[in-house]
């Protein structure tokens, strides 16, 4: 287990029961470097949307408990937010939360010559998706999709 995964599954197991006593979902953490920062992060949602007040609240429970375990010895920045519009689509569930509406997907290899898809997901398995592209059906396993994420139109 990497440095990365190691600090990313001990913050994880820290969030978790935060986020199941105020019923909020825990949709994914990360910790990674941006620039010369480090940022520890956490994704939050709930029915109706995430607001200020709440990430703030889980901050302020995470950052007491992150001083106290002080397990990672790097200086980072600490963000709880919600997972926003486009949110990405990285776990069975959100693919099983996501059937029926419009992702893009973003493959690793071309298929007809393309690597970007965009159709309403239609159907969710263990190892593969078929979304829907107008009148086309696409599907495509899930080892070789190398981004998916809700579709954000304005």
């Amino acid at each position: 287990m990497s440095k990365k995964e190691e600090y990313e599954a001990r913050f994880e197991a820290m969030v978790k029961p935060i986020t199941d006593a105020e019923n909020f979902e825990l949709v994914d953490v990360e910790y990674v470097k941006e620039g010369s920062d480090y940022y520890l992060r956490a994704y939050i949602d709930k029915e109706g949307g995430i607001t200020i007040d709440d990430c703030e609240a889980v901050s302020r429970k995470l950052s007491d408990l992150l001083d106290k375990e002080d397990f990672i010895p790097d200086a980072y920045i600490l963000e709880v937010s919600s997972p926003g519009l486009g949110r990405q689509l990285k776990k069975e569930k959100d693919y099983v939360r996501s059937v029926g509406k419009e992702i893009d997907v973003k493959l690793f290899k071309p298929v007809e010559k393309r690597k970007d898809f965009t159709g309403f997901l239609k159907e969710n398995t263990e190892t593969s998706i078929t979304i829907t592209e107008g009148k086309k059906e696409y599907t495509f396993e899930k080892k070789d999709i190398a981004m998916a994420r809700l579709t954000v139109r304005f």
